[in-house]
């Protein structure tokens, strides 16, 4: 009997691969703090599950719809980064990224006491 890797890790593997994805994008938005003109960007998570009801197979590339984030203090030169937000969303993405990890580490082990009849 087979196992596709894909039934087995679940939605895991897609979560794992949009924080991935959102940390990028937070990565860049800190990075471009002082950039005139910067236009801060992110992903809505959620929204981006639902729309990808299948698992994508490994090796293909699914790209999140980026939406641009309006500042509550819009600076002079037309930068919206505002650096407590971005390292607030940067510190909560690292956080959700390692719960994803944790959730396919047991998914992982799992399959490998099943595969050794424990």
């Amino acid at each position: 009997m087979s196992i596709r890797i894909e039934d087995a890790v679940g939605v895991h593997m897609r979560a794992l691969g949009l924080h991935m994805q959102r940390s990028e994008i937070l990565a860049a938005n800190l990075a471009n703090e002082d950039t005139p003109g910067f236009q801060a960007r992110d992903l809505d998570f959620a929204s981006e599950m639902r729309r990808h009801d299948a698992v994508p197979r490994f090796g293909e590339s699914s790209h999140a719809q980026l939406q641009y984030r309006v500042a509550s203090q819009p600076s002079q030169d037309g930068n919206t980064v505002e650096l407590s937000v971005e390292q607030a969303a940067f510190s909560k993405s690292a956080s959700d990224f390692q719960t994803s990890l944790t959730f396919l580490n047991m998914k992982f082990r799992g399959l490998k006491q099943a595969i050794e009849g424990r």
